[in-house]
């Protein structure tokens, strides 16, 4: 009895220690197997720090350079950000003035709102073109007899050719657009008439008037008109869509201007006599 006992016992033991929580106890250890694991890890952890050191540190390139720099705020933007009172004031002036400017260019286009009178208009412009004054100035000085007036019309000849010359190089350099950007004609091409800024039948016009006015005796009426006549030549480029109302104000300061210039270099009789022997071809330097 006591040896079927003991045998019994020793059957439940081991029919303990097969179960599947006392698993872990029947197995071997395998401490070896972990302690080369951890050997392992820790010698690939030491090449990879000695790797990293031995590597050349990171140079951002160029298109790095180009994709950080969008982030940065520039201080040209800041101080957009922030105008001026001068900046503000500018910009509402130039608003205004293209506003102003289209919705005064009635005769722009045969369906504006005065299409019917576009060709009144363009005549009336037509008498301030250059093109139009020297001719008529050259046919006048043909036909005059007197130093006096041949003195006057060579002046004023070289006033025309002065405010010519001098707004289309101020033409030339800003290069601004008129309101409705339409193409310049042939004449205006003769006439280097191209730009908008400043309004060359403005200056021409001033300058005429204020010339005439100066040195023709003529009566109240005449000057009334006379004067009538500068301002809507100015108006009628404007009424064309040709430019803009600050051109046409520009312009009219411009001609002044000229007349002042020839006004202080002004020819003299005899000077006058020489230029024109020497338009005539009969200019001889030793009579």
């Amino acid at each position: 009895m006591p040896i079927n006992q003991s045998r019994t016992r020793a059957r439940d033991r081991g029919n303990v220690l097969g179960r599947p929580e006392f698993l872990s106890l029947n197995q071997p250890l395998r401490s070896s197997s972990g302690e080369n694991r951890g050997a392992s890890r820790r010698v690939g952890q030491a090449k990879s720090h000695q790797s990293q050191q031995s590597d050349p540190p990171h140079v951002p390139t160029d298109g790095a350079k180009d994709r950080k720099e969008p982030q940065r705020m520039p201080e040209e933007d800041c101080m957009q950000l922030n105008p001026s009172f001068k900046g503000i004031a500018m910009n509402s002036l130039l608003a205004i003035d293209i506003h102003l400017s289209k919705r005064l260019g009635v005769c722009a286009y045969t369906s504006s709102s005065w299409g019917s009178v576009r060709s009144m208009v363009t005549l009336l412009a037509l008498t301030g073109h250059g093109i139009t004054w020297i001719c008529g100035t050259l046919v006048c000085l043909t036909r005059s007899n007197t130093l006096a007036g041949q003195e006057v019309l060579v002046n004023l000849l070289l006033a025309l050719i002065l405010d010519i010359m001098t707004v289309a190089g101020v033409q030339k350099l800003v290069k601004r657009k008129g309101p409705w950007e339409m193409s310049p004609g042939l004449l205006d091409y003769v006439a280097m008439d191209v730009y908008s800024f400043p309004a060359a039948h403005a200056s021409r016009a001033a300058m005429v008037s204020k010339f005439l006015l100066s040195h023709l005796v003529l009566a109240v009426p005449l000057r009334i008109l006379l004067v009538m006549w500068a301002f809507l030549v100015g108006l009628s480029r404007v009424l064309l869509g040709r430019h803009h109302v600050t051109d046409m104000a520009c312009g009219f300061a411009l001609g002044l201007l000229h007349f002042s210039l020839v006004e202080m270099v002004w020819l003299s009789s005899s000077a006058c006599q020489t230029l024109i022997s020497i338009g005539t071809l009969s200019w001889s330097p030793f009579r």
